[in-house]
């Protein structure tokens, strides 16, 4: 199970490779593995933890909060998942990814501290050691963690968040985590602790989900009953535990839904002022600085290109209205590529009125989708100006030879598809 030092990667690739092999699984879900490793490590975390879970949205919340604490001064880590190019945008200190002599050295503790107690981790499992590794190292002033999958079972879980924030909650992953928004709902709401800060940015949140806090003794702030959002055309208004704050601007993450997103990071630094107070230049400042690749990207040129991961149906929602919202004029192509475990026929049926033509395009490896099946649905949606091309660099040449200057080409389906463009592009 564990190799001779002399084995060991001496590279980040090789490193990478070597994790993918440590587990036979690629999910598996429990925190007694990582819990084994992370004592052998001998991990401890002096500083303040915010653990972000959620369907969508996680990544855009952590992404604000990080901009808003830099800017107050705070030394902050951040771990992300999954990355578009390359694995070093998981790990950020200071808003800076980490280098690859960092993560060669935090993978070599990690397994130096596996090898000892036979256990094995999942590469996920693993890389969130690592980072907790490099963070401590680093003696951050404050870590954010954004769930992988789930919440109660996955990796982050296995440290104590001082505030603990779920964005939303709809149904994606459901062989691992439940067909019910409310099975979901409880999956998402593990991260929670008794006595700390909940924060909800789900206006609906399920059943499941208010009855565990309520059951833990968790402090939970709900989206439109305990804090919320005042929306006005060119700057916006948060009410919350912390008080009213006015003149906000919006932020520089697109799409409306944004501000349900900023208006939770506000909540859970309201609820983590006495550790680490921020000041309104801070959070505005932050606002307009946070970045979040592959979410509504909207790239400069002509004809415009834009990024969206968007997966699930629910994503797909907020995808729509965000197109919705941009001028009107010329045709948009679609770029479309999503994994095969996803529901594909629930993503279309959002996205198909506002798209002229759709290129789909396939996803190498065990879980992506091909072409034909990508076109079948399409097909079977009612959509008759397809074209398939085996990949999504040769779907995306083919749409930018399309397009003329006033058209839109929407790249979309899932982070493999954004993840080749990118590559395409550059």
């Amino acid at each position: 199970m564990s190799q001779p030092p002399s084995a060991l990667p001496g590279t980040l690739d090789g490193w990478l490779a070597y994790i993918e092999r440590v587990h036979p699984q690629t999910i598996a879900m429990g925190l007694d593995r990582v819990r084994v490793v992370r004592d052998a490590l001998g991990l401890a975390t002096p500083f303040p933890i915010v653990i972000v879970g959620g369907t969508n949205g996680k990544g855009s919340a952590c992404m604000m909060l990080e901009a808003i604490l830099h800017q107050a001064g705070y030394k902050t880590a951040c771990y992300t998942s999954p990355h578009l190019l390359r694995y070093n945008e998981r790990v950020r200190v200071a808003r800076v990814d980490a280098s690859d002599v960092d993560l060669v050295r935090a993978f070599a503790a990690v397994e130096g501290a596996r090898a000892k107690v036979d256990v094995p981790l999942t590469y996920f499992e693993f890389g969130t050691l690592a980072a907790m590794w490099l963070f401590v190292e680093a003696h951050v002033d404050v870590a954010i963690l954004e769930v992988g999958l789930g919440g109660r079972l996955d990796a982050v879980n296995v440290f104590e968040p001082d505030c603990a924030m779920v964005m939303s909650v709809a149904l994606d992953h459901m062989d691992y985590l439940g067909d019910t928004r409310e099975k979901i709902g409880f999956e998402k709401a593990g991260i929670f602790r008794a006595g700390k800060p909940a924060i909800c940015a789900d206006a609906d949140p399920p059943q499941s989900l208010t009855e565990h806090a309520a059951a833990i003794g968790a402090s939970l702030l709900i989206r439109g009953r305990d804090f919320d959002v005042k929306q006005a055309a060119t700057q916006w208004g948060y009410q919350g535990p912390g008080g009213a704050r006015h003149g906000l601007p919006w932020p520089a993450l697109r799409g409306a839904y944004q501000l349900a997103n900023a208006a939770a990071c506000i909540a859970a630094l309201d609820t983590l002022r006495d550790h680490l107070p921020v000041t309104m230049n801070d959070i505005r400042s932050g606002l307009l600085t946070a970045e979040n690749p592959g979410r509504f990207q909207v790239l400069p040129g002509q004809p415009t290109v834009i990024l969206d991961v968007a997966h699930n149906p629910h994503a797909a929602l907020a995808l729509a209205s965000s197109l919705k919202q941009m001028p009107r004029g010329g045709r948009t192509l679609a770029v479309f590529a999503m994994l095969a475990d996803k529901d594909i026929d629930g993503v279309i049926a959002i996205i198909k009125p506002l798209v002229t033509q759709w290129f789909a395009a396939g996803i190498d490896g065990a879980r992506g989708s091909r072409a034909e099946v990508i076109a079948q649905k399409l097909a079977e949606a009612g959509i008759a100006a397809v074209t398939r091309y085996e990949n999504v660099a040769a779907a995306l040449r083919a749409a930018r030879d399309a397009a003329q200057v006033d058209d839109k080409i929407l790249v979309f389906g899932s982070f493999h598809t954004v993840s080749e463009a990118m590559q395409t592009l550059k």
